[in-house]
C-alpha cells in the first residue's frame, strides 16, 4: 500500500502545491538546500507521530503549536497520512514549501507505522529543502509526564511477552534525558526493576496493565500520557536541534521494536548450520 497508493498521494500533494495542478508530474524540481548559518531555530516545523496503528500531526511556528490532527484510528498510517498532511497544511495555512524541519519518531515501535513516517519525513524534507530530525519514541513519551515526575521508566510493546524499556531522570533544566541505553526486556523483568520513586509509562501497558504489581499502581501515569503525540514529537525535536542536534537525511532509519521473525528464525538456522 505504502509504496504506490500513498506515494502517488503524496507526489500529488507536491503537485498541487509546488507545480499547480494543471503542470506535468513529468517536471521535477530541484530541491534548494539552506546552509547550516540559515539555521538556529527551526520557524516552521512539521512532526510526524506513526509509532503505532495510527497517528497524529502537528505544525509549529517556533516553539508555538499551531495545529495538531489526530490520524484516522480506523485506518492505517499508509492509508491516512497523506490526506492528514494536506488538512494540516490547509489548517495552517501553509505551502509545503514553507517547512523548515521535518521531526518524526524514529521509534521503537511497529514496522509498517516506523517505515511509513521516516520515509514520508525524508520525502517531504527532501522535496521542501528542509532539515529532518528524527527523535526517540521513548524518550518523547517520558516528556509527557507531568512536571513533578522526576523519574521514568517507558515501554513499548515488543511482543512475546516482552518490551523495549527505556529510563529517565529529570534534569536540572527540567527535560527528562535517558540514564542509559534502551533494554528488551521480559514484561515481569521490567516490572520487577523499576526503581524506588520512578513512574512507569507508556502503550505497553494497555497490554499489560493487569501484570503491574500492587505497589507500582500508585506510580502508573494516567493513560492519557501512556503514547507518543505530534506535538510531543514536535517539541523534544525543536528542543533538540536548537541544541545543535542533527540528523543526515540520507542515513536517517526507524528502530523497530526488535527484529523481524524472519531475521530472527535466519539466524537461528545459521547458528545451527555452522555448529553454534
Amino acid at each position: 500500500m505504502y509504496r504506490s497508493e500513498t506515494i502517488v498521494k503524496l507526489i500529488d500533494i507536491w503537485d498541487r502545491y509546488r507545480l499547480g495542478i494543471g503542470r506535468s508530474r513529468a517536471y521535477v524540481p530541484t530541491p534548494t538546500f539552506r546552509t547550516p548559518s540559515e539555521w538556529t531555530t527551526p520557524v516552521r516545523t512539521i512532526a510526524l507521530e506513526t509509532t503505532e496503528v495510527s497517528g497524529s500531526l502537528a505544525a509549529f511556528d517556533n516553539h508555538e503549536l499551531l495545529a495538531e490532527i489526530a490520524l484516522d484510528p480506523d485506518g492505517r498510517s499508509a492509508q491516512t497520512l497523506a490526506p492528514g498532511l494536506v488538512r494540516l497544511w490547509q489548517t495552517v495555512g501553509w505551502r509545503p514549501t514553507a517547512v523548515e524541519l521535518v521531526a518524526v519518531a524514529v521509534g521503537p515501535g511497529s514496522f509498517t507505522g516506523l517505515r511509513v513516517g521516516v520515509t514520508t519525513a525524508k520525502l517531504l524534507a527532501y522535496a521542501a529543502g528542509a532539515e529532518v530530525l528524527g527523535v526517540d519514541t521513548l524518550e518523547v513519551i517520558a516528556n509527557r509526564a507531568p512536571a513533578e515526575v522526576m523519574a521514568v521508566s517507558a515501554a513499548v510493546d515488543a511482543q512475546r511477552e516482552q518490551v523495549v524499556v527505556g529510563e529517565f531522570r529529570r534534569a536540572a533544566s527540567g527535560v527528562l534525558i535517558p540514564t542509559g541505553p534502551e533494554e528488551l526486556l521480559g514484561v515481569d523483568t521490567w516490572l520487577d526493576r523499576v526503581a524506588a520513586g520512578t513512574w512507569i509509562t507508556g502503550p505497553a501497558l494497555r497490554k499489560w496493565a493487569q501484570r503491574v504489581p500492587e505497589p507500582l499502581h500508585s506510580r502508573t501515569l494516567d493513560p492519557t500520557y501512556w503514547s507518543a503525540t505530534a506535538a510531543a514529537v514536535g517539541l523534544l525535536a525543536i528542543r533538540q536541534y536548537s541544541a545543535g542536534r542533527r540528523d543526515d537525511l540520507w542515513k536517517l532509519l526507524p528502530r523497530y521494536s526488535r527484529r523481524a521473525a524472519a531475521e530472527e528464525k535466519w539466524e537461528v538456522k545459521q547458528r545451527i548450520k555452522n555448529g553454534g
